[in-house]
């Protein structure tokens, strides 16, 4: 007959395991209080010396087994051992863990406390919300298939869709920064190609066309007009610029490396009739002090049944400058671009005489009786 475990309040239940351990038949008492039979020595003897082992660990024997054995499955005929120690050196910088929200609130939070631009910050917590909304879990563990997979269900277009991979890569660099992500290895960002944005058309205004914007336009949205139109400066960049940097004795404008887009400093002329729009204003603070004023010069355009493309101010202005000095490189210095990008969007869009027309739009009048 096989011997169970001693009744209740039996003494032998303070005796070793061992002690009770019949020859045929083996019980051996677990932690969990439940009893497991085994009918061989070495079977006992290798539970005992496995229990031994979780206990030394502090891991409770089932689900340390539970763990093997996934690893083992995923491992393959790999080596375990191995495989640990080259997770421990490409993973092992990652010293804290966090949640794509919890990166994204942290990188908007320090770019604010860094004095980043209003617009920009809206820009960057627009794209990441719905970047971390898509992909909720900790950053460690999204994967260039998953952000690729979200870009293309956004169903933007080439442009935009480049545009919020740069965003995005901004938050996995941070995350890179601030230890979530591993040292020396590419991110999931990162490994991602921006695709190809076919060749459009460069939409500008006609002289006439601007004419009409600039002479209807309020006293307030003049510098925003006249600087982006006769200056070709970016609507980020001018949304950073202070008045101190237009200097109009020297006819320049000076944009700081940390206002440009490009990280570089430059010096863009101030033509003669951008110096007489700006000249009779009062020159304070920031330039364009509220964003709302771009959405204001675009409906001014839709009252007057002049439609407004995307970046038209900055291509007429790249275009007819170009058109007068005849050089490209002159003009990517101006305008905080590169040469072959003008020589190949810009080039032969007008005419020099066009472009003298446009250059010579000045103020009629006094601008403060506007």
């Amino acid at each position: 007959m096989e011997k169970g475990p001693p009744p209740a309040g039996d003494s032998s239940r303070h005796l070793p395991r061992s002690h009770f351990l019949p020859n045929s038949h083996t019980l051996i008492r677990c932690r969990s209080r439940f009893f497991i039979r085994l009918t061989k020595p070495h079977e006992r003897d290798a539970f005992i010396a496995a229990r031994d082992l979780a206990d030394k660990a502090g891991l409770p024997l089932v689900p340390a087994m539970e763990d093997y054995l996934r690893a083992r499955e995923l491992a393959g005929t790999e080596s375990l051992a191995a495989m640990a120690t080259q997770y421990a050196k490409h993973f092992g910088s990652v010293v804290r863990r966090a949640t794509v929200p919890e990166v994204v609130k942290q990188l908007v939070a320090s770019r604010k406390q860094d004095g980043s631009g209003r617009r920009h910050l809206v820009q960057l917590g627009s794209v990441l919300r719905r970047f971390a909304a898509a992909c909720p879990g900790p950053i460690l563990d999204v994967t260039s298939a998953e952000i690729d997979a979200w870009l293309r269900s956004l169903k933007v277009s080439p442009m935009s869709r480049n545009s919020m991979l740069v965003t995005v890569n901004i938050l996995f660099s941070f995350a890179l920064e601030q230890n979530y992500l591993p040292a020396g290895q590419p991110t999931a960002a990162s490994q991602l190609r921006k695709v190809k944005v076919p060749d459009s058309d460069i939409r500008i205004f006609t002289p006439d066309e601007f004419s009409r914007i600039i002479h209807a336009a309020p006293e307030h949205l003049i510098p925003l007009l006249a600087i982006s139109a006769f200056s070709g400066i970016r609507s980020a960049e001018i949304a950073r610029l202070d008045w101190s940097a237009v200097d109009l004795d020297r006819r320049i404008i000076e944009m700081l490396a940390g206002q440009a887009k490009t990280a570089s400093r430059r010096v863009i002329p101030i033509s003669d009739n951008l110096a007489a729009w700006l000249a009779p204003l009062r020159r304070r603070g920031r330039v364009v002090p509220s964003c709302r004023q771009h959405r204001e010069i675009t409906a001014l355009a839709k009252s007057l049944g002049i439609p407004w493309p995307r970046n038209v101010l900055r291509h007429s202005f790249i275009s007819y400058r170009i058109a007068i000095v005849k050089s490209a490189d002159q003009v990517a210095l101006e305008a905080g671009n590169s040469p072959a990008i003008i020589f190949r969007h810009y080039r032969e869009l007008t005419t020099e005489e066009t472009a003298k027309e446009w250059f010579g739009i000045g103020p009629t009048g006094s601008l403060n009786d506007r």
